[in-house]
């Protein structure tokens, strides 16, 4: 009982201090990031299973670390020089369709990963590219030439007739969703007018959204499908 007390403690306040950092931490991996999930991990790891160390103890060295981690944070978004230092700067790998072996023997990266993170990119051929950059976070950003780039509505001089809106959701989980049909100007009435058309009440739907064109898309708990999938396909 005590270590399942310790060990819940530890999630508990793991999940504390994600919601504390940032989505930062678990978006961009930089060098801050990567040494403040290591350490947090090892506390937490050393409070929910390590009973020789008092559990105060533990505590109150995540919560230390934990505002060392805010504070150097909140700085480094104020100054450049300081984030500079603490998450790094890219460096370009291509630049003018040319390897810069210079720079990949600085950052310790290699032909093999350089390869392999264009095939990602869907890159096979070097000559495709124009730049390549490899970012704090240690992915690689890549610029095609001209002629491999994709052909955009732009280069085709195909205007939009209107602005795109972002989907609104209305319902999630049988649940209507006040807040987002108070700010954006929708109204109940009308959504339950769509509804009583379809025969269905708010709580037949499992999930509802105003898309981009404007259209109400929905998705009920009772879908009549007459044979629904409900195992993984046979390959």
């Amino acid at each position: 009982m005590h270590i399942f007390f310790r060990t819940m403690i530890a999630f508990i306040m793991l999940l504390v201090i994600a919601r504390i950092l940032g989505k930062q931490v678990l978006s961009n991996m930089t060098f801050h990031d990567f040494v403040t999930g290591i350490t947090l991990g090892a506390i937490a790891a050393n409070l929910a299973f390590n009973p020789k160390i008092e559990s105060s103890y533990l505590v109150l060295s995540l919560a230390v670390f934990t505002t060392t981690s805010f504070v150097i944070a909140v700085v480094s978004i104020k100054s450049r020089k300081v984030r500079k230092w603490i998450t790094g700067s890219p460096t370009v790998l291509i630049e003018g369709g040319k390897l810069l072996e210079g720079n990949m023997k600085k950052v310790k990266y290699s032909l093999d990963s350089l390869i392999q993170s264009l095939r990602e990119k869907d890159v096979f051929d070097l000559h495709e590219v124009e730049y390549a950059v490899l970012e704090d976070n240690g992915k690689l950003s890549v610029l095609k030439k001209h002629d491999y780039r994709t052909i955009t509505k732009k280069d085709l001089h195909i205007t939009p007739k209107a602005p795109t809106n972002f989907p609104i959701e209305l319902i999630m989980d049988g649940q209507l969703i006040e807040r987002n049909l108070n700010e954006h100007g929708v109204s109940r009435k009308w959504l339950e007018s769509e509804l009583e058309h379809k025969n269905k009440r708010i709580s037949d739907v499992f999930y509802a959204v105003k898309s981009t064109s404007g259209k109400l898309m929905l998705d009920f708990y009772q879908d009549g499908l007459k044979q629904p999938i409900d195992k993984e396909l046979n390959t």
